[in-house]
């Protein structure tokens, strides 16, 4: 530890933290198959984004995907929208 940036000692910290939590978290798609930080996904449904009048078509591929704290959600983005937060069951492991 020695000769460490305090402030790059604190974000190792916090990135190998979120990292072990996501492992205890199963997230799984409407089939029921698990994904991982950094898959994609497709939309089984057409989904209206809140807050904006885009919507989704069904079959829109979502790639490197982000596990957040909740089983049920994902992080991602379109070419469309930035910064999505969607629920698993609207999406397939693609």
């Amino acid at each position: 530890m020695a000769g460490l940036v305090p402030a790059i000692h604190v974000l190792l910290y916090a990135t190998q933290h979120r990292t072990q939590k996501f492992m205890d978290i199963k997230v799984k798609d409407s089939n029921g198959a698990t994904l991982n930080e950094g898959d994609s996904v497709t939309v089984i449904k057409d989904l209206k984004v809140k807050g904006s009048s885009t919507v989704l078509k069904r079959g829109t591929m979502i790639r490197n995907i982000h596990l957040t704290g909740n089983e049920g959600e994902i992080e991602g983005r379109t070419d469309k929208v930035k910064g999505l937060v969607l629920k698993t069951e609207f999406l397939k492991k693609a």
